[in-house]
């Protein structure tokens, strides 16, 4: 069962089994980022913590993140990850959104920011006047999975960089997995790792995924889950 925690007042991230979504309010609207992997009832835990209008935006498509996306009509996503949603069984449609765009609730406007790596339509969400960034799952210090179809580790440390340059714009990371919340001090981190896996000089140990053979890199600060090198997916 899914445990709804208060942020601030106008703040709540719900934690589901290993993943966290969260619920953010305006004035006139609020937003629901991401909806859960065992949450089905995503809209309805929403609807009882707030009255106002509720809408979804998904980081990315990944099952973890969408269970409950069929309750709504319609919901925000970057459109390069519509393959990826429909893939995992994605209904509905999808209104797009993409690099800069900005969806106001209220007094509260919400840039999004194009991140491909950890998936194709990866996107992370400035919420500009609360100095919050919403990260999905590119920036987090539990076990990134960077393996099998989708996924591209160069592009995810391109991602990292971006983000890097608005570190001037948020105090904190809300990420969707590991420690709540976590520090911009990260992102350098993670730039570091994951070019250490490319660059064949970090160590890595072949674990079992869900029946799939996979090279986990675990550094201080987070653990990378990849293609085993010299394996197609």
């Amino acid at each position: 069962m899914a445990d709804v925690i208060q942020i601030n007042d106008t703040a709540w991230r719900i934690e589901d089994n290993g993943v966290r979504f969260f619920l953010l309010a305006g004035t006139k609207k609020a937003m629901l980022i991401d909806s859960g992997m065992n949450t089905p009832n995503a809209k309805q835990i929403a609807e009882s913590i707030t009255k106002l209008p509720i809408m979804l935006l998904n980081t990315h498509a990944d099952p973890d993140h969408i269970s409950g996306n069929g309750s709504f009509d319609y919901f925000y996503m970057h459109p390069d990850e519509e393959d990826n949603y429909r893939a995992h069984g994605g209904a509905g449609i999808i209104m797009p959104v993409k690099e800069n765009d900005i969806i106001d609730l209220g007094n509260r406007p919400l840039k999004i920011i194009f991140i491909p790596g950890h998936t194709p339509g990866s996107i992370a969400v400035l919420d500009i006047n609360s100095r919050v960034l919403i990260s999905g799952d590119t920036i987090q210090d539990g076990n990134i999975f960077m393996f099998k179809e989708r996924r591209n580790l160069s592009l995810y440390i391109e991602s990292l960089k971006k983000l890097s340059m608005y570190t001037d714009e948020f105090d904190t990371i809300y990420p969707s997995h590991g420690t709540f919340p976590v520090s911009a001090e990260l992102i350098a981190s993670l730039i570091e790792g994951a070019g250490q896996i490319i660059n064949g000089t970090a160590n890595g140990k072949v674990i079992d995924m869900f029946g799939t053979p996979v090279m986990f890199y675990k550094f201080p600060y987070a653990g990378f889950l990849c293609d085993i090198p010299g394996i197609k997916k």
